[in-house]
């Protein structure tokens, strides 16, 4: 087997790395070492003379790929290669491989962390808390261990901050992927009625007890909570906008950890503004970061609760990222078929 020569950019788990180490010459730069991207040129300039190049997030652009003539495979650890050029690499005949399934689990688990918050009024629980409305300015003089927070100074919890249930309501699952799938299996075991919008899967892939294909008008008419867990494409872009939103009910949630461009954000701010829809929370977003004066980071909306792209951001999932881009590498080094080429 000869030595592979490498740049290594991608996050990873360095105990998971030592095999490489028995077929590969290792250079780390760029995101692994300094949590940085690489410029173009630098990119470019690191890679002279590398057979391999591992990354995450360097965009790999037909410059990049015509730039590196030695350059034979690109390993992305992510659940997709959005950052990779695969026409040129295609035409240079370049072998793109990536990591699918890294952080579903995570990404699931926490689509349905941020529907827990946004129907149980967690954040504005503990923020009461915290800035003092919720508490006494003095400690009791007996203890209780049994008490209804009913009126506490002008704040009043137990009612204020009631939501509702997953038990018995229908959750609406938009793209019955990886993500979607393990989503829809968390929430059933809540108790949730499931309905499922995908228009690639049949209903033999899907129907169940207590799970149902459906078309998408019906799922936004008859989903409590809309978790969505779609790829953007030509279809996908905007297909949340307001006709969607004003076919929800008015007491729905809507849930977005996928991507940004799938929703049509005005109709969103102005289907949370007028409560069209009981609320949203959301993960990802047309521009990203947010930045300062968006109706998103403002306050005005008191029904959203909005986190920095954070789904994913999980140790297990770069170690499972490290497992799938080690053995990738592995079988390209072999000559064998690669499991996960685009």
């Amino acid at each position: 087997m000869d030595i592979l020569r490498v740049l290594f950019t991608a996050e990873a788990e360095d105990e998971l790395l030592q095999e490489l180490y028995g077929f590969c010459e290792l250079e780390f730069a760029g995101w692994k070492v300094e949590r940085q991207i690489l410029p173009e040129e630098e990119l470019i300039e690191k890679l002279q003379g590398k057979d391999v190049l591992i990354t995450s997030y360097d965009r790999v652009t037909r410059k990049v790929i015509e730039g590196c003539p030695e350059l034979k495979l690109i390993v992305c650890a992510r659940s997709n290669p959005v950052n990779v050029d695969l026409s040129a690499a295609k035409e240079r005949g370049i072998t793109v491989t990536y990591t699918p399934g890294r952080n579903s689990d995570a990404t699931a688990e926490f689509a349905v962390a941020i529907l827990l918050n946004i129907l149980r009024h967690i954040p504005e629980a503990n923020r009461a808390i915290l800035d003092g409305r919720a508490i006494t300015d003095e400690a009791p003089h007996e203890k209780k261990t049994d008490v209804t927070w009913g009126k506490v100074k002008e704040c009043h919890p137990y009612t204020q901050f009631q939501g509702p249930q997953i038990h018995g309501k229908t959750a609406g699952i938009v793209g019955y992927g990886s993500i979607g799938r393990r989503v829809a299996a968390i929430l059933k075991g809540f108790g949730a009625n499931l309905l499922i919008y995908d228009p690639y899967m049949s209903k033999v892939e899907v129907d169940g007890p207590g799970v149902k294909l459906v078309e998408f008008e019906e799922l936004l008419e008859k989903a409590d909570f809309i978790s969505s867990h779609i790829k953007v494409t030509e279809e996908t872009k905007g297909l949340f906008n307001r006709e969607a939103f004003s076919k929800m009910k008015p007491g729905a949630y809507f849930i977005n950890n996928s991507r940004g461009a799938i929703v049509v954000e005005e109709d969103l701010i102005e289907a949370l503004r007028t409560h069209r829809i009981a609320g949203a929370a959301l993960d990802v977003f047309e521009y990203e970061p947010l930045y300062k004066g968006h109706p998103f980071v403002t306050g005005e909306l008191d029904n959203l609760l909005v986190t920095p792209h954070i789904s994913g951001a999980c140790p297990d999932a770069i170690a499972n990222g490290t497992i799938l881009l080690v053995e990738e590498v592995r079988r390209f080094a072999q000559g064998k078929r690669l499991l996960y080429k685009k």
